[in-house]
């Protein structure tokens, strides 16, 4: 009796919830703001990416569970004066979805490879989150390449201990992500803001839609596996390192960083004490600006990036 109870309730949710009329999707038919094009790798894994602009290249790393139309606000802008480059990392979006490590240095490779095959010598990198600490181990690992660094809100500055990163492993699991209901969904991308912008709309949509994929396990692997990648790999110890000149940008009021069930604070401390380590940076605070901060305000995004490379 139990379960007809709980059966008939997420049917009455379903079909009261402004998202019960959504059909499944491929991730190849998610709509994307603009032109992708698809390139082959060494190891047989198909990329995804937008290449858009003329002039000095940047390529744009999304965060974790992203994908590269969270770039567009930036793109449609910054594509008038730079050759702009967003792509699906492996396992996201439009790219193959393979198994695979989720290691930051494997994407870190893979960022390397594509700019081999599109013979771009020098890049700036611009990450968001997961994509920021791509990009930290990427100027480190090929600091040839990597001309600057854009971190927006970056994963890597914040320390854990061993028992707060293995509570990451055992609380990010493929089930976890391939279960995560309508009404989680929506709340977890709602948390990614300050306050979500209407057209922001789509990063729910999309992700309710493409549950019926037929790689959309594999989705939910890669998005463990990132999480993993992340902890195993910490670049906190090696920001030092950094050589490259570095913009750092964060919203004032990030909801995930820092991560708020192990290490609740303030976002400007975790800022500060990043761009300490770092020697030729710069930092931006965004006010009334949370974790999306390139989507949230692209016009304070936009612009910082335009005065940054134009130094």
């Amino acid at each position: 009796m139990k379960k007809i109870f709980l059966f008939i309730t997420a049917l009455i949710l379903t079909a009261c919830s402004p998202y019960g009329n959504l059909t499944n999707m491929e991730f190849d038919e998610l709509k994307y703001p603009f032109e992708v094009q698809k390139i082959k790798l060494d190891d047989g894994r198909t990329i995804a990416f937008a290449d858009e602009g003329k002039g000095d290249v940047i390529i744009f790393v999304h965060g974790l569970g992203s994908y590269s139309p969270a770039w567009q606000k930036n793109i449609s802008v910054l594509k008038e004066k730079f050759r702009c480059i967003a792509i699906d990392l492996p396992g996201y979006g439009k790219s193959s979805k393979e198994i695979h490590s989720g290691k930051m240095e494997f994407y870190s490779d893979v960022l390397k490879e594509l700019m081999d095959k599109l013979k771009i010598d020098k890049a700036t990198i611009a990450g968001h989150s997961m994509g920021g600490q791509i990009g930290i181990v990427m100027a480190l690992k090929y600091p040839d390449r990597v001309k600057s660094l854009i971190l927006a809100a970056p994963a890597g500055f914040e320390s854990f201990t061993a028992g707060q990163k293995q509570w990451f492993r055992d609380v990010m699991t493929v089930d976890l992500v391939k279960l995560t209901n309508t009404q989680t969904i929506r709340a977890n991308v709602v948390s990614n803001f300050y306050n979500m912008p209407e057209d922001a709309e789509f990063m729910i949509t999309d992700r309710i839609s493409f549950r019926g994929a037929k790689d959309f396990e594999n989705y939910c692997y890669t998005v463990v596996r990132s999480v993993n990648g992340m902890v195993d790999q910490p670049v906190i110890d090696f920001l030092e390192k950094v050589k490259q000149p570095t913009l750092i940008l964060f919203g004032e009021n990030d909801n995930l960083i820092p991560n708020p069930f192990l290490n609740p604070g303030k976002t400007e401390e975790i800022a500060k004490f990043g761009a300490s380590k770092i020697p030729n940076n710069k930092l931006v605070m965004i006010p009334q600006c949370g974790h999306f901060l390139q989507f949230e305000k692209p016009e304070v995004f936009n612009r910082a990036v335009i005065d940054f490379l134009s130094n």
